[in-house]
């Protein structure tokens, strides 16, 4: 499978129209094919299947550099797993690869969910996450968090866990005075992912920062709990 069939089988796909809908949508200069995420999805299954973790590995790279919007989308669906064997280390570079290129929320949050599945299999990558947090690129400091939400939604961490956890809560107490929407949201997104499990933690975080998130995002990371602690605006 070269990235001339790859693309081929992911135009099959298009959706008349539904380009300029995408384009419209996500606002960042590109080639849209117009295919839907679950097509996507069947394809880069079906792939993960039947290649071997090299030529996988060089679709994935292949179909990135293309910066066609289902490409890149793809790509990331191509790492997407829990295990990979003999071992993860190339998918875990080519990631690491292409955070300094996020410049979309929907691009950037698939390839931080192959993201995930690394830092999950070898947590001491988060050493590398923790580099992303004093970057000047939004997007990277972004990926920190988002890479990061197994940690917020383990429902019983053992103790190893809740050291990652409290790592990753004073990043985003380094966040929270950004002025950046997205910085914002993903703060406010962590939060509201940990609230679901331990409330009172996300409860002391708000006491603590709250006062320096914006309002929206501060009323996020409540939502699930309930109103937020109260703060003069």
């Amino acid at each position: 499978m070269n990235v001339s069939d790859a693309l081929h089988a992911l135009s099959a796909h298009a959706v008349p129209g539904k380009a300029a809908d995408m384009a419209a949508y996500h606002k960042v200069s590109r080639v849209y094919l117009g295919v839907a995420n679950p097509d996507i999805d069947t394809l880069a299954r079906d792939w993960r299947q039947s290649l071997t973790l090299e030529d996988r590995l060089q679709l994935a790279a292949d179909l990135w550099e293309t910066d066609i919007h289902e490409a890149r989308i793809c790509a990331a669906k191509l790492l997407t797993q829990a295990r990979i064997r003999p071992t993860d280390e190339g998918a875990w570079h080519l990631v690491q690869s292409w955070v300094p290129q996020f410049d979309a929320w929907a691009v950037a949050d698939h390839a931080s969910i192959a993201g995930q599945k690394r830092l999950v299999a070898d947590p001491a990558r988060i050493d590398t996450v923790e580099g992303w947090t004093g970057s000047d690129h939004m997007w990277s400091r972004r990926a920190a968090l988002v890479m990061t939400l197994p940690w917020a939604k383990m429902p019983h961490p053992k103790p190893t866990d809740l050291k990652i956890r409290e790592r990753v809560l004073g990043w985003a107490a380094g966040y929270v005075s950004d002025p950046d929407w997205f910085i914002q949201k993903a703060v406010a997104w962590w939060l509201r992912e940990m609230s679901k499990r331990d409330p009172d933690r996300v409860r002391a975080f708000l006491v603590a920062h709250g006062t320096q998130m914006k309002p929206f995002a501060r009323k996020e990371a409540a939502r699930v709990m309930g109103a937020p602690p109260a703060h003069p605006d």
